[in-house]
């Protein structure tokens, strides 16, 4: 791919779509653990607020800043933390990190879903914001981990 038409590409309408509908807008009140995760290539953010009862998220909250590929993954992400582990967070972490960094395979249920973002995996520069989400997710669990145990 290369030039603007492969950019209108990316841009799917699907997409758009995920980007415009993203589930657990918002910040909780009282969350166990919150993190904000920031692409310093181009700016986006992502803030999350989560609940966790024996070791499974309970609660979920996102504020997303950031641009239609990062909303679409935090829409996918919203869509399906709740219930989820750290673990199960960390491998859709990884599963993702992988599809768009070495061309692995989608990643598994119930985060399959991100493989709209595959087009992606040639514009590394969008690598960052699509990761946000998980990221954050994944550190707020970590966070949350530690301080059940402290």
């Amino acid at each position: 791919m290369s030039g603007e038409s492969d950019l209108i590409k990316l841009y799917s309408t699907r997409i758009l779509a995920l980007a415009a509908d993203i589930p657990h807008l918002g910040r909780l009140d009282s969350p166990d653990a919150t993190v904000k995760k920031r692409s310093p290539l181009c700016g986006s953010t992502v803030t999350v607020d989560i609940r966790v009862e024996d070791g499974r998220i309970t609660d979920f909250g996102q504020d997303v800043k950031a641009c239609a590929l990062g909303q679409a993954a935090a829409a996918v992400a919203g869509a399906n933390v709740i219930g989820r582990s750290l673990a199960e967070v960390e491998t859709a972490r990884d599963q993702l990190k992988a599809m768009l960094t070495q061309d692995g395979p989608v990643p598994q249920p119930p985060f399959d879903g991100l493989e709209v973002l595959q087009p992606a995996r040639e514009f590394k520069n969008r690598h960052a914001s699509i990761m946000l989400a998980l990221d954050a997710t994944l550190e707020a669990m970590q966070t949350a981990a530690k301080e059940q145990c402290a």
